[in-house]
């Protein structure tokens, strides 16, 4: 596999992550929304500006929509992300002073218990944007963490 990739004129330094040209397509969005509103709004903002950003740079999403939990190969409930990109990437969003454990763990048992193999926990509330990775890949039966802190000031 490739090691450097170029998108959009920018190189991508690690082909070995899962969707590698998505997820930096859809972090570019994540990181324009932060440029231009900062930390001051609520959530539905960052929504609706993600929407906006989504659509100008031609990333398919699905906002707000039920995906099913499964326990044992059984249906047991719903959740709903705030977007699903590409029917690839869950991204849930918050704006909160900063994430914590909670939140990870929230968000690790969201991804656990779908279908998806990538969520990114985005976070607007704080002084700088936090952007976690979080993988789960059931298809090779194990899981991996891998996650990585994206501080803009």
């Amino acid at each position: 596999m490739q090691k450097n990739a170029k998108i959009n004129n920018k190189k991508v330094k690690n082909r070995d992550l899962l969707y590698p040209e998505l997820s930096y397509q859809v972090v570019g969005a994540i990181y324009e929304v932060w440029k231009k509103l900062g930390p001051a709004f609520k959530e539905s903002i960052y929504q609706k500006a993600l929407i906006e950003e989504f659509k100008n740079r031609n990333i398919s999403f699905t906002a707000q929509k039920q995906i099913p939990i499964f326990y044992n190969g059984k249906k047991i409930g719903a959740y709903t992300p705030d977007f699903i990109i590409e029917d690839k990437i869950l991204l849930e969003i918050k704006h909160i002073p900063k994430i914590t454990f909670r939140e990870k763990k929230q968000a690790w048992h969201y991804l656990k218990g779908s279908n998806y193999k990538l969520l990114l926990l985005v976070n607007f509330g704080g002084e700088k944007l936090e952007i976690l990775r979080r993988v789960y890949d059931k298809a090779r039966q194990k899981f991996h963490i891998n996650s990585f802190r994206a501080k803009f000031a």
